[in-house]
């Protein structure tokens, strides 16, 4: 008797009623059937090509995330080929695969995605799925943190150099507190054209506060300073609004989305942001009345680019 190849497992198994049971009838960029390979790789499906409970909701999660960020892909792929794509923080790699599968298999365009991560056995994992995907073209990873990255891509000799291999797109899912903070200077020092980022426990915030707190701090917002559970909620928030302002001011138009249903996860905030150039001194402004406000701001602030930091400076003279 024949084996089966584990697409032809899928195949069977992914009848139509169990693809609108995982999808919620909504139609994903990689359905368990096309893409069953990949997400076998990945861990999502079973060696039968069912999906466990478990994964559902990172299925569907990035699913969600792609497809929010498709019409910006889409533009980059008119301007740029290949389009250079940033994962900070990458981990175990879920989007950056999928946004290489979709480059290859389904948008048909060309693109390098690159992935980053401080775990050695993480990267090393990825590497190898990229070359058992035939994905190693599109892909490449690296064990370096976003700093030292930052940093080398800063120390390249030549500002053409830095130019031709700049990062059209910076991308980085629920990287950890202040990770998305170097995610975001990153992609002002490269003056990339898009970002995407899924902010994931913002910490800095109430940690300030917690201070201010000890130091009976008295604001508009003493209430919410003085009670831990509601200091940790709206840090969350105020975080997050501070993050939209400095990337407005910055030269971005962004805005805040959920890309998930909270039912999911409640780590569900999608910052995206695309690069027009207008640094928007009314956007700083709003900022540093925030920070006064909040008795504290976020050191992203003295990480813009040199632009929007003279504009700072000319708000702040």
């Amino acid at each position: 008797m024949t084996q089966l190849s584990f697409a032809q497992k899928a195949e069977q198994h992914w009848t139509p009623e169990r693809v609108r049971k995982v999808t919620g009838g909504k139609k994903f960029l990689i359905d368990p059937r096309q893409g069953s390979t990949l997400l076998r790789a990945l861990g999502l499906l079973n060696a039968d090509a069912s999906m466990p409970a478990d994964a559902v909701r990172k299925y569907v999660q990035i699913n969600h995330m792609v497809a929010l960020i498709e019409p910006t892909v889409q533009q980059l792929s008119e301007r740029f080929s290949p389009v250079r794509i940033l994962d900070c923080g990458c981990g175990n790699s879920y989007l950056t695969f999928l946004l290489a599968w979709c480059f290859k298999n389904v948008w048909n365009k060309k693109a390098l995605i690159y992935g980053i991560d401080t775990r050695a056995d993480v990267i090393g994992k990825s590497q190898q799925r990229a070359v058992d995907l035939g994905l190693d073209d599109i892909l490449q990873f690296e064990k370096i943190s976003v700093q030292d990255f930052a940093q080398r891509r800063a120390d390249l000799p030549s500002p053409d150099e830095r130019k031709a291999s700049r990062m059209h797109m910076v991308v980085a899912l629920h990287a950890c507190d202040t990770a998305t903070d170097d995610a975001l200077a990153l992609a002002f020092a490269e003056k990339s054209d898009a970002v995407a980022v899924a902010p994931c426990c913002q910490a800095e915030l109430a940690n300030k506060w917690r201070k201010l707190s000890a130091d009976h701090f008295k604001s508009a917002f003493s209430v919410l300073l003085n009670s831990p559970e509601l200091r940790r909620d709206s840090c969350s928030t105020f975080t997050d609004a501070m993050r939209v302002l400095l990337l407005r001011g910055s030269g971005y138009e962004a805005s805040t989305t959920e890309f998930v249903p909270s039912n999911h996860t409640p780590k569900n905030r999608l910052i995206l942001a695309s690069r027009r150039g207008n640094y928007l001194e009314s956007a700083l402004r709003e900022y540093l009345e925030l920070k006064s406000s909040l008795g504290a701001g976020l050191t992203l602030d003295e990480r813009l680019n040199s632009d929007a930091i003279e504009v700072l400076k000319k708000i702040q003279a």
